[in-house]
């Protein structure tokens, strides 16, 4: 599918409709965006497939798994800037 869209104000991009409906994605929801050399690639991340596949044990153990990914992930997150 090609097609080309706008940076606006601020770095923002709005996806078309059709590509939001067609991968699910609403507003709120987190995307996880790779640089590939010269290309952006963004995949909706879905919480849940971490939760059920990340943890064997207790649901404790699986919260503090997701705590943990989570404060990774702003730590990166933070490192970029």
């Amino acid at each position: 599918m090609g097609l080309t869209i706008r940076v606006g104000r601020k770095g923002a991009i709005v996806l078309p409709k059709s590509v939001r409906e067609s991968l699910g994605i609403a507003e709120g929801t987190l995307l996880e965006l790779e640089v590939r050399g010269r290309e952006i690639v963004l995949r909706p991340l879905d919480l849940w497939d971490k939760v059920w596949g990340c943890c064997r044990g207790s649901a404790e153990e699986a919260e503090r798994e997701l705590d943990e990914e989570e404060n990774e992930w702003w730590t990166r997150r933070s490192r970029a800037k």
